[in-house]
Protein backbone atom coordinates (compact mmCIF):
# COMPACT_ATOMS: atom_id res chain seq x y z
CA UNK A 1 0.00 0.00 0.00
CA UNK A 2 1.37 3.42 -0.91
CA UNK A 3 2.22 6.03 1.74
CA UNK A 4 -0.35 8.42 0.28
CA UNK A 5 -3.11 5.81 0.61
CA UNK A 6 -2.05 5.05 4.20
CA UNK A 7 -2.22 8.77 5.03
CA UNK A 8 -5.73 9.03 3.60
CA UNK A 9 -6.92 5.98 5.56
CA UNK A 10 -5.35 7.35 8.78
CA UNK A 11 -7.06 10.73 8.29
CA UNK A 12 -10.43 9.03 7.72
CA UNK A 13 -10.01 6.94 10.87
CA UNK A 14 -9.13 10.05 12.89
CA UNK A 15 -12.19 11.87 11.55
CA UNK A 16 -14.45 8.93 12.44
CA UNK A 17 -13.01 8.80 15.97
CA UNK A 18 -13.59 12.55 16.31
CA UNK A 19 -17.24 12.21 15.21
CA UNK A 20 -17.83 9.35 17.69
CA UNK A 21 -16.32 11.44 20.52
CA UNK A 22 -18.54 14.39 19.59
CA UNK A 23 -21.63 12.18 19.62
CA UNK A 24 -20.71 10.84 23.06
CA UNK A 25 -20.62 14.41 24.38
CA UNK A 26 -24.09 15.28 23.06
CA UNK A 27 -27.46 14.37 24.59
CA UNK A 28 -30.35 14.06 22.13
CA UNK A 29 -33.71 15.15 23.48
CA UNK A 30 -37.23 15.91 22.30
CA UNK A 31 -38.63 19.19 23.55
CA UNK A 32 -42.23 20.03 24.36
CA UNK A 33 -44.25 22.78 26.01
CA UNK A 34 -46.43 22.42 29.10
CA UNK A 35 -48.03 25.72 30.06
CA UNK A 36 -45.34 28.36 29.55
CA UNK A 37 -42.32 26.11 30.17
CA UNK A 38 -40.25 23.94 27.85
CA UNK A 39 -39.35 20.44 28.96
CA UNK A 40 -37.42 17.65 27.28
CA UNK A 41 -36.89 13.89 27.56
CA UNK A 42 -34.24 11.67 25.98
CA UNK A 43 -35.19 10.84 22.43
CA UNK A 44 -34.63 7.11 22.96
CA UNK A 45 -37.32 6.98 25.66
CA UNK A 46 -40.03 8.01 23.20
CA UNK A 47 -41.97 5.19 21.61
CA UNK A 48 -44.06 7.50 19.46
CA UNK A 49 -45.73 10.89 19.20
CA UNK A 50 -49.34 10.92 18.02
CA UNK A 51 -52.26 13.27 17.54
CA UNK A 52 -54.90 12.98 20.26
CA UNK A 53 -57.72 10.49 19.91
CA UNK A 54 -60.42 9.12 22.19
CA UNK A 55 -59.59 7.37 25.42
CA UNK A 56 -61.60 5.58 28.09
CA UNK A 57 -62.02 7.08 31.54
CA UNK A 58 -61.05 4.96 34.53
CA UNK A 59 -62.68 5.39 37.96
CA UNK A 60 -60.83 6.05 41.21
CA UNK A 61 -57.60 7.45 39.78
CA UNK A 62 -56.00 10.85 40.45
CA UNK A 63 -57.35 13.75 38.36
CA UNK A 64 -54.22 13.89 36.18
CA UNK A 65 -54.84 10.31 34.96
CA UNK A 66 -57.31 10.91 32.16
CA UNK A 67 -57.88 7.21 31.51
CA UNK A 68 -56.49 4.56 29.17
CA UNK A 69 -56.24 4.14 25.42
CA UNK A 70 -55.60 1.26 23.07
CA UNK A 71 -52.43 1.50 21.01
CA UNK A 72 -52.11 -1.46 18.66
CA UNK A 73 -53.50 -3.91 21.19
CA UNK A 74 -51.77 -2.47 24.28
CA UNK A 75 -53.80 -0.66 26.92
CA UNK A 76 -51.80 2.39 27.98
CA UNK A 77 -52.57 4.92 30.74
CA UNK A 78 -52.97 8.53 29.62
CA UNK A 79 -51.60 11.24 31.91
CA UNK A 80 -52.21 14.97 31.51
CA UNK A 81 -48.89 16.64 32.34
CA UNK A 82 -50.59 20.01 32.87
CA UNK A 83 -52.61 18.53 35.75
CA UNK A 84 -49.67 16.47 37.06
CA UNK A 85 -47.53 19.63 37.19
CA UNK A 86 -50.26 21.54 39.08
CA UNK A 87 -51.50 23.66 36.17
CA UNK A 88 -55.12 24.11 35.18
CA UNK A 89 -56.67 21.89 32.55
CA UNK A 90 -56.69 23.17 28.97
CA UNK A 91 -58.89 22.21 26.06
CA UNK A 92 -56.97 20.23 23.46
CA UNK A 93 -56.25 21.97 20.16
CA UNK A 94 -54.46 21.26 16.88
CA UNK A 95 -51.04 21.49 18.62
CA UNK A 96 -51.85 19.04 21.41
CA UNK A 97 -50.01 15.72 21.18
CA UNK A 98 -49.77 12.42 23.04
CA UNK A 99 -46.19 11.33 23.68
CA UNK A 100 -45.90 7.63 24.42
CA UNK A 101 -42.82 7.01 26.58
CA UNK A 102 -41.20 3.75 27.57
CA UNK A 103 -38.69 2.79 30.25
CA UNK A 104 -38.17 -0.96 30.28
CA UNK A 105 -41.62 -2.52 30.64
CA UNK A 106 -43.24 0.71 31.86
CA UNK A 107 -45.23 2.57 29.19
CA UNK A 108 -47.58 5.56 29.40
CA UNK A 109 -48.99 8.27 27.19
CA UNK A 110 -48.64 11.90 28.20
CA UNK A 111 -50.71 14.83 26.99
CA UNK A 112 -48.52 17.81 26.08
CA UNK A 113 -49.56 21.26 24.92
CA UNK A 114 -47.15 21.48 22.00
CA UNK A 115 -44.17 19.68 20.55
CA UNK A 116 -41.13 21.89 19.94
CA UNK A 117 -38.19 20.11 18.33
CA UNK A 118 -35.42 17.61 18.56
CA UNK A 119 -32.69 19.13 20.72
CA UNK A 120 -29.00 18.35 20.90
CA UNK A 121 -27.25 19.65 24.01
CA UNK A 122 -23.64 19.06 24.95
CA UNK A 123 -23.34 17.25 28.27
CA UNK A 124 -21.23 20.11 29.59
CA UNK A 125 -24.23 22.43 29.11
CA UNK A 126 -26.51 20.32 31.33
CA UNK A 127 -26.55 21.25 34.99
CA UNK A 128 -28.01 19.35 37.92
CA UNK A 129 -31.58 19.69 39.13
CA UNK A 130 -32.11 22.86 41.18
CA UNK A 131 -31.39 22.64 44.91
CA UNK A 132 -35.00 23.53 45.62
CA UNK A 133 -36.19 20.03 44.76
CA UNK A 134 -35.64 16.83 46.70
CA UNK A 135 -32.90 14.99 44.83
CA UNK A 136 -34.26 11.44 45.16
CA UNK A 137 -37.93 12.06 44.40
CA UNK A 138 -37.63 14.76 41.76
CA UNK A 139 -38.69 14.16 38.20
CA UNK A 140 -36.04 16.65 37.07
CA UNK A 141 -32.94 15.06 35.58
CA UNK A 142 -31.18 18.35 34.96
CA UNK A 143 -31.32 21.74 33.33
CA UNK A 144 -30.09 22.16 29.77
CA UNK A 145 -28.66 25.55 28.89
CA UNK A 146 -28.95 26.85 25.36
CA UNK A 147 -27.98 30.28 24.05
CA UNK A 148 -31.42 31.82 24.51
CA UNK A 149 -33.26 29.54 26.92
CA UNK A 150 -33.19 26.95 29.67
CA UNK A 151 -34.87 23.57 29.20
CA UNK A 152 -35.89 21.33 32.09
CA UNK A 153 -34.90 17.73 31.35
CA UNK A 154 -37.24 15.19 32.93
CA UNK A 155 -36.55 11.69 34.27
CA UNK A 156 -38.67 9.31 32.23
CA UNK A 157 -38.53 6.58 34.90
CA UNK A 158 -40.02 9.01 37.44
CA UNK A 159 -42.72 10.16 35.02
CA UNK A 160 -43.70 6.53 34.47
CA UNK A 161 -43.82 5.61 38.18
CA UNK A 162 -47.29 4.50 39.18
CA UNK A 163 -48.57 6.44 42.17
CA UNK A 164 -52.19 5.54 41.46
Amino acid sequence: MSDKLKDIINKQNQQQDSVVEQLDDVVQLVGFIIGEEEYAVPILSIQEIIKPFTWTRVPQVPPYVLGVFNLRGSVIPLIDLRLKFGLSSKKQNEETRFIVMRDGDDVAGFVIDRLTMAIRIKKENIGPAPDTVESEDTIIEGVGKQADKIITILKVNKLLERDF
